[in-house]
């Protein structure tokens, strides 16, 4: 594993407070000025139907082409985001129990209604769409979330180079799978407007922690094992899990896709074909005529590969892709209950037809 990083001391938390604070500035300011299509979001619980400027594509290349940029002309290294880790997880923290209190405290001089549970409350957030300087902050978290993710994951890269005079195989693998991956959710943004945590969940202590800490701490946890690998790998090796790899995302981005467009145009045509469907409800054709959940297999494939660019040295790069096989099937498990309530009878008979949740012949 590669080294750990310097220890906490209140110099350590200055230096990592600023680079926070700094990027979330970046980030938010970005997403105020730079241009962006306007899409119309799902129609909400209230009847509202909300309007977003998606400009998260041009903020992840500005900020990759910067990053690139500042590396090759004036020698930047992300290493320092490696030393500060774990002040920066800190400084993290309390941004997130801050905000999470702000959001409360805005929501009840608005006088929006809040129960006596002060508790569930602040766990789960008092309103839907929380809105600042005309940006909405929910869909505004995914931005240091996702690119905070990217940055942290490069920085694995430049500690390798610093260390061992190289870039690695695996590690080209793990920056290649990763900003794909990314990338491949900006160009599919839209797709978010569709989800569950936009359309009905409120914002709350659990999706701003979710956001800026468990995606880009958690997620990133693999890197801290790529950076010693430094060995030679196998062709077929190398082959074997860019497959796995390739097959999960498009699995993953193409079953999401079709969802969407389906929602935009029951009419769309999926793989070719005029969308085949139970009474214009509910999709069977493409990904979601072979299982009910295969979105959520094929991400769990993505971050199996991710995984396996450690080797199998220590299992706690495996924790992650191990902790999605217990979060997803339970929350396709929600879902399905969620749709048997909203559809009854004929969420039994989409059942009857695409009898498998998320492995086919298996579960």
């Amino acid at each position: 594993m590669a080294d750990l990083p310097n220890s906490i001391t209140i110099v350590s938390l200055c230096y990592a407070t600023l680079m926070f604070v700094g990027f979330m500035i970046v980030m938010f300011v970005g997403t105020m000025f730079l241009p962006g299509k306007v899409h119309q979001g799902c129609l909400l619980s209230d009847g509202d139907r909300k309007s977003y400027k998606l400009n998260g594509l041009l903020l992840f290349i500005v900020t990759t082409c910067a990053i690139a940029l500042l590396t090759q002309v004036f020698h930047l290294s992300l290493a320092p985001l490696h030393t500060y880790f774990w002040s920066l997880f800190i400084v993290a923290n309390l941004f997130a129990f801050t905000l999470t209190g702000i959001l409360y405290a805005k929501a009840k001089h608005q006088s929006i209604n809040i129960p006596r549970n002060i508790v569930k409350e602040l766990w789960f957030g008092v309103e839907l769409n929380p809105t600042w300087l005309g940006v909405d902050l929910k869909m505004f978290a995914y931005q240091p979330s996702l690119i905070g993710l990217g940055l942290l994951n490069a920085t694995f890269a430049y500690v390798q180079y610093e260390k061992y005079g190289e870039i690695s195989t695996q590690m080209l693998m793990f920056q290649g799978f990763w900003w794909s991956y990314l990338a491949s959710h900006y160009y599919y943004e839209e797709f978010m407007l569709s989800t569950w945590d936009i359309i009905a969940e409120k914002f709350g202590f659990m999706l701003v922690w979710g956001d800026l800490l468990l995606v880009p701490f958690f997620y990133s946890i693999i890197g801290w094992y790529v950076v010693d690998r430094t060995e030679p790998m196998s062709l077929s090796t190398v082959v074997s899990i860019s497959l796995l790899y390739l097959i999960g995302l498009a699995i993953f981005r193409g079953a999401n896709a079709q969802k969407h467009q389906f929602k935009k145009n029951p009419n769309a045509a999926i793989w070719g074909k005029p969308a085949q469907t139970l009474e214009g409800k509910l999709l069977i054709s493409g990904w979601w005529g072979i299982g009910r959940k295969l979105n959520y297999t094929g991400e769990i494939c993505v971050y199996f590969a991710l995984a396996l660019t450690s080797g199998f040295n220590s299992f706690i790069p495996y924790l992650l892709p191990l902790w999605l096989c217990l979060l997803l099937p339970h929350r396709a498990w929600r879902d399905e209950q969620r749709c048997q309530k909203k559809y009854g009878s004929l969420w039994d008979a989409y059942c009857a037809k695409v009898r498998f949740r998320m492995l086919p012949f298996v579960y």
